[in-house]
């Protein structure tokens, strides 16, 4: 009897999954459309004080619009208008802006916001604050001028036997918006250990957009052989989220701002890719990464949806107002 050669297995189909929710959260939605409507209303320039969110393309976009991105208040020539990014600023940067004659929009996101108040009332009845963040990031500079002689930022877990206090009877943490969750829940647990008196904020301070894109991260890499987060290098929750692929098994995770960046060697050997992007990243590029895939066989798409979000926060009040002739009075009055 002859012998038959059994057949070779067909190749595993490519596929994508694809996050949900991703990009845009309410916060960055609402700064970015605050620059276009400033634009809209009182034409350009509109100074804006650091990048409006940490997204390369979407500073890009609005530079071409009139928007000028600067990194301190003195930058702004007097009698203009100047906006203050989503990731919120100490009260120094609006006495700096009233020096300097600046009519302003205050864009930080209402989240950040709240943990700006939370640090106000904490310290108003002394308490020590732990922060939970990265060192220099804007939101962490921006939340501790709040209350700078009773913040200590805590940067990790690594960080947390280095920190003293005053009273263990009075510490309280907070943290940065944009983190790891799971990071600083270690965190946390560990500065209990240290002071179990630890008080907690009232509610989470991570935002609801970043435990979300986590928690879609984590269902999606344990099953990708690739992940790739859409995100600029300066986003700390892009940053996040190509950790949290890792650490749910994806063999590989990479952060690119455009599909350009994507390395066609990344997907050797690659079945499943996993995409998601950053909170402070539309979903054009997204798209454009989409069909970079799919021009190289991964047209297959599923959504792997974890969470609804239905979340929008009002635009800045300051913008019903007539900031030019405010920003020209501001003048006047020298």
């Amino acid at each position: 009897m002859e012998h038959m050669t059994a057949p070779a297995p067909a190749p595993a189909s490519r596929r994508v999954l694809l996050a949900a929710p991703r990009g845009y959260c309410a916060g960055v939605d609402r700064a970015v459309i605050a620059v276009e409507k400033a634009l809209e209303q009182y034409g350009a320039p509109v100074y804006v004080r650091h990048e409006i969110v940490h997204n390369k393309y979407v500073v890009q976009t609005l530079e071409k619009k009139g928007a000028i991105f600067v990194e301190r208040t003195e930058e702004v020539p007097e009698g203009n208008i100047v906006m203050f990014s989503a990731h919120g600023v100490a009260p120094v940067v609006h006495e700096e802006a009233a020096r300097g004659k600046l009519a302003t929009i205050d864009a930080t996101c209402p989240l950040v916001t709240k943990v700006h108040k939370e640090a106000i009332r904490y310290a108003n009845e002394d308490f020590d604050i732990l922060l939970i963040g990265h060192e220099g990031h804007e939101e962490v500079i921006g939340t501790s001028g709040e209350a700078p002689d009773h913040i200590t930022i805590v940067d990790g877990p690594h960080d947390v036997e280095k920190v003293t206090v005053r009273d263990e009877s009075k510490v309280v943490w907070l943290s940065q918006t944009t983190l790891s969750v799971d990071e600083t829940m270690e965190t946390v647990d560990a500065l209990k250990t240290k002071f179990p008196l630890l008080v907690s904020p009232p509610s989470d301070d991570i935002c609801y957009a970043t435990s979300n894109r986590q928690a879609a991260v984590k269902v999606m890499g344990a099953d990708s052989d690739l992940v790739i987060v859409v995100g600029s290098k300066n986003s700390s929750n892009s940053i996040r989220l190509v950790e949290v692929a890792k650490d749910a098994g994806a063999k590989a995770a990479y952060l690119v701002d455009f599909a350009s960046e994507i390395d066609e060697a990344w997907l050797e050997g690659v079945t499943t890719v996993g995409l998601t992007s950053g909170a402070s990243v539309p979903e054009v590029l997204v798209e454009e990464v989409l069909e970079w895939l799919a021009a190289r066989g991964y047209a297959d798409v599923e959504i792997v949806k974890t969470a609804e979000e239905s979340i929008t926060f009002s635009l800045p009040k300051e913008l019903r107002r007539d900031l030019r002739s405010e920003a020209a009075e501001l003048v006047a009055d020298k």
